[in-house]
């Protein structure tokens, strides 16, 4: 195996340890002779489905696979990847949109709430969708038809393509369109029913039959159109939602997958969490797993035996004006086992943690200090030219696997967590970028969350970490 360069200094320099680091398997945790803990990173894995193993933390709850949309574990058809620039691109825009909503406006209080300070919150309903990675098949009527849908913790109303749908407006999608009128359970609801009504910002009038008609537009500029309907929802064989609220969407623009649809599992009264509430509480978890080439999963309830054990938890945050976003505080990041010693002024603004952006945005004060001492633990490494929105960067050229230090967020509480080593690099850059401005909302991206299984138990007001779940 080819050795890592170190830049200026000859190989000798590197530690013996840091070299036996590298003939490790990936989740290794060592100290290299600068003190340092490190991981190993494997790159460029195989393009095949691996039957790693996830361990949901209920057995009261029902779950669901969840498999990242373009890897070989998706029910979805292979298709083109988008590239890492896409994706980045993209991902800028729906972390703009999140951070507009917030618009510097927000303070976490003293009871640990985010505050809005002045300013209306943007009318835009949804964050940009084409970021998001993360599929599951769910069935929806009866008899049951195979749906595969897009979760998002940014989005409230689920919604699936339904006929007619003519392409375009809408886009192709893989399986045969939702047929309304071959489900026995289905019903459109009324205009005057109080699930049209009580959601206002949401209705898009009437239908000539007096059907409710619903509309969402998303951050990105694409749409969803059609009918504010009710049918059931069969998640997993114990698994049976009826009544489920969902769009039929009958119009559409600018989406570019081939998903049957969205399911939305934010914090408002429409999303899948708040609907289920009665039956498994308010209470959800999903673990995302290390690469593409392997599964995670979705749980709607809480822990089993009740409590968070074997989660690190701490307070989560929201917001009265928004309720769609769940946060939580950092307070500090640990970087090679040591923590930088940052205020928790510093993260004042609080952040989103958000299943559908990729890439965690900090403050620059913080993004600054992380990135000087993980480039300080990266030296045998040289620089490479920054991509798009990330600019720690470095040359792995020949290399299999690679030795990086751990890096950990401490969250309020001293709830800490030591991210795998998927969770720490996008390609060869650091998987962390600066928000612009100490006073802006951060975001906790889905890099950072693989293989924890995350709980946002909303009835506790409580976020919760587990690693090692997939």
């Amino acid at each position: 195996m080819s050795l890592p360069r170190k830049q200026g200094t000859a190989m000798a320099s590197v530690s013996p340890l840091l070299l036996l680091l590298l003939c490790s398997y990936h989740s290794l945790v060592a100290h290299a002779g600068d003190g340092q803990s490190y991981k190993v990173l494997k790159l460029n894995t195989k393009a095949a489905c691996s039957e790693r193993t996830a361990i949901p933390s209920s057995a009261s709850g029902t779950t669901v696979p969840l498999n990242h949309r373009h890897g070989p574990c998706s029910p979805l058809p292979p298709k083109k990847r988008p590239t890492d620039e896409e994706l980045l691109k993209r991902d800028q825009l729906r972390a703009e949109h999140i951070q507009q909503k917030f618009s510097k406006n927000f303070v976490v209080d003293g009871a640990g709430n985010l505050q809005q300070s002045k300013v209306s919150v943007p009318t835009t309903l949804g964050s940009s969708l084409n970021t998001l990675e993360y599929v599951i098949s769910v069935g929806l009527g009866t008899p049951a038809v195979k749906q595969t849908m897009t979760i998002d913790t940014g989005s409230d109303v689920s919604w699936v393509q339904c006929k007619p749908c003519p392409t375009p407006p809408c886009h192709a999608q893989t399986g045969s369109l939702f047929d309304p009128t071959k489900s026995s359970t289905y019903a459109a609801f009324s205009c005057a029913a109080a699930e049209c009504t009580q959601h206002g910002q949401q209705g898009n009038g009437c239908s000539a039959n007096s059907e409710c008609q619903y509309g969402v537009q998303y951050g990105d500029g694409s749409s969803t159109n059609g009918t504010y309907s009710r049918d059931t929802l069969t998640l997993s064989g114990s698994g049976a939602i009826k009544s489920f609220q969902f769009g039929c969407s009958h119009a559409e623009s600018g989406f570019k997958d081939q998903t049957d649809g969205l399911m939305g599992l934010g914090g408002g009264a429409q999303s899948l969490v708040s609907q289920t509430a009665a039956t498994y509480g308010k209470s959800f978890s999903y673990c995302l797993p290390p690469t593409s080439g392997s599964s995670g999963f979705l749980t709607l309830g809480g822990p089993s035996g009740g409590g968070a054990s074997g989660f690190v938890t701490t307070r989560m945050l929201r917001s009265r004006q928004i309720p769609t976003f769940y946060g939580a505080r950092l307070q500090d990041i640990a970087v090679g086992g040591k923590q930088l010693g940052l205020s928790p002024t510093v993260f004042s603004a609080g952040s989103v943690v958000d299943s559908g952006t990729i890439i965690t945005r900090l403050p620059p004060t913080a993004y600054s200090a992380l990135s000087s001492a993980f480039k300080d633990g990266m030296k045998q490494y040289r620089p490479a030219p920054p991509r798009s929105i990330l600019d720690t960067c470095f040359d792995f050229t020949g290399q299999s696997k690679v030795a990086i230090p751990t890096v950990a967020l401490v969250f309020s509480g001293g709830a800490a967590i030591d991210l795998d080593a998927n969770g720490i690099m996008f390609g060869n850059c650091l998987a962390f970028t600066s928000t612009g401005d100490d006073g802006t909302t951060g975001i906790i991206g889905n890099v950072q969350q693989r293989t924890f299984e995350v709980l946002y138990d909303v009835g506790s007001s409580t976020l919760g970490f587990r690693s090692g779940a997939c």
